[in-house]
């Protein structure tokens, strides 16, 4: 149709709602970006106004509104203000790489998270004051904050008191807390070969050493751990045992068992860091679960939910030494972002965090089987979470494909990232939720798959 700058003719949008599946504000959004794409809908064209188009429609405002906030996300339209929404113009895109390597999770499927953010902060704004929001706030979060993270938390530890949970800004601030309050410098904590690059990082910043201990398929080896721990004089330990980062690897409950009965033994203190168990399925119960007196457990929001959110909850392993951490945490992160934080809460008492949680949880799958697909059997390729373990075939080594996947405009993280030793496995972390657009993800997997088909640049001969 030819269309002009002026409100386009109701007829134009009466097939909005009779193709594709799925609520009707994903149907009128996907019409907008299919006519679009065919040239129905070219860029500077009008479109009608919410309440004038929901009465040609026959349908709500509210699903107007919602389908227009999907379109514009998708950058499909554009709000000028006063003028109205306009098709959007070409956009250049000048960052060309895509990021497979920050490891973030996938926006949730069938649920536009900007309009969530909007009605979530509309809530919390309606029952909290919002000098409140934008003041100092010392201390582990409010009650309702706290209440909050035992409801997070009970999937995986049970039923907690509020008291038992502290709020706090990130895993990151929360691991280098806990690292602070439990050693003193030049201290060993143990670890596996394998590892959290926050971790690693934490540890070099603050002077503490980290010393691996050997793991096999189902992660560290108790005997090892009992050897270490009289060897170095640790007391302290560190493990990621569900969906490991970055192997994925998931502790059997029966290995949990096994290194608890050491730490009982050695009078050992764990750091159980637990971004993932919430993608997991049917994963063993956390050690703190079997052994809260001998765990710090910390489960960060950032991983299964969105890294804005800047939330993290934990449950130490002994409340008398609430004071000690917090005071070390607030020495260098006085306090976990207010509103975020407010956020959280909300979303998580109103059941919007379970149902973010659930649309991760889809995105994350289907790209994973994305993966499967494009790169084959050559690699780990887990059936959840939201990153990957990938090996690589000779005569690549990790470095060489970190640095020829650059050049392709494609960023990965290379296995010695997460090493202690010089000794890394042949391997890239892979991770699926930086790249926003699902066929993006596919297209710069497939260009992933195409280099690792070539032989490395120092093996290809030069043709002149």
């Amino acid at each position: 149709m030819d269309a002009s700058h002026d409100t386009l003719r109701a007829t134009f949008w009466k097939p909005a709602l009779l193709a594709g599946k799925g609520p009707r504000y994903l149907r009128l959004a996907s019409f907008i970006e299919q006519s679009v794409a065919d040239g129905r809908l070219r860029p500077g064209d009008r479109l009608p106004a919410q309440r004038e188009l929901a009465t040609w429609l026959g349908i709500d405002f509210t699903t107007v509104t919602r389908a227009y906030n999907r379109a514009r996300e998708r950058h499909a339209i554009e709000g000028r203000g006063p003028l109205g929404t306009f098709v959007s113009t070409p956009r250049v895109t000048l960052d060309q790489v895509l990021d497979l390597g920050m490891n973030i999770p996938p926006a949730p499927a069938d649920l536009f998270l900007g309009e969530t953010v909007l009605r979530g902060i509309e809530e919390v704004l309606r029952h909290t004051d919002a000098s409140r929001l934008m003041a100092y706030q010392l201390g582990d979060g409010g009650v309702a904050d706290r209440q909050a993270g035992a409801l997070w938390l009970a999937p995986m530890l049970g039923t907690l008191a509020h008291d038992d949970v502290l709020v706090c800004p990130g895993a990151q601030a929360t691991l280098a807390a806990l690292l602070l309050a439990n050693t003193d410098r030049d201290a060993t904590v143990l670890c596996e070969p394998i590892v959290y690059p926050g971790l690693l990082s934490a540890a070099r910043t603050l002077g503490r050493r980290l010393s691996g201990v050997a793991a096999d398929g189902d992660g560290m080896l108790p005997d090892a751990l009992n050897t270490a721990a009289r060897d170095h004089g640790a007391h302290l330990v560190y493990l990621n045992p569900t969906l490991q980062n970055p192997t994925t690897r998931t502790m059997p409950e029966s290995r949990r068992r096994e290194l608890l009965d050491v730490a009982e033994k050695r009078d050992l203190t764990l750091i159980e860091d637990d971004p993932y168990w919430r993608l997991a399925h049917d994963a063993p119960p956390p050690l703190a679960r079997l052994a809260p007196h001998r765990v710090h457990y910390v489960s960060t929001l950032s991983k299964c939910l969105t890294p804005g959110l800047r939330t993290a909850y934990v449950r130490l392993a002994d409340a008398r030494q609430r004071d000690a951490f917090q005071s070390t945490l607030h020495a260098f992160a006085l306090m976990a972002p207010p509103l975020m934080t407010g956020l959280a809460t909300q979303w998580i008492h109103d059941g919007t965090a379970e149902r973010i949680l659930d649309g991760v949880k889809a995105s994350a799958a289907q790209r994973q089987r994305v993966a499967a697909q494009i790169l084959g059997d050559s690699g780990a390729m887990p059936a959840q979470g939201i990153h990957l373990w990938h090996a690589l075939p000779a005569p690549w080594t990790a470095r060489e494909l970190t640095m020829a996947a650059r050049a392709e405009g494609l960023a990965v993280t290379p296995a010695d990232a997460f090493c202690l030793s010089s000794d890394a496995p042949n391997a890239i972390r892979i991770s699926l939720g930086g790249v926003g657009d699902p066929e993006r993800l596919a297209s710069a997997l497939k260009r992933l798959q195409s280099l690792l088909r070539e032989a490395p640049p120092r093996l290809r001969t030069a043709i002149v």
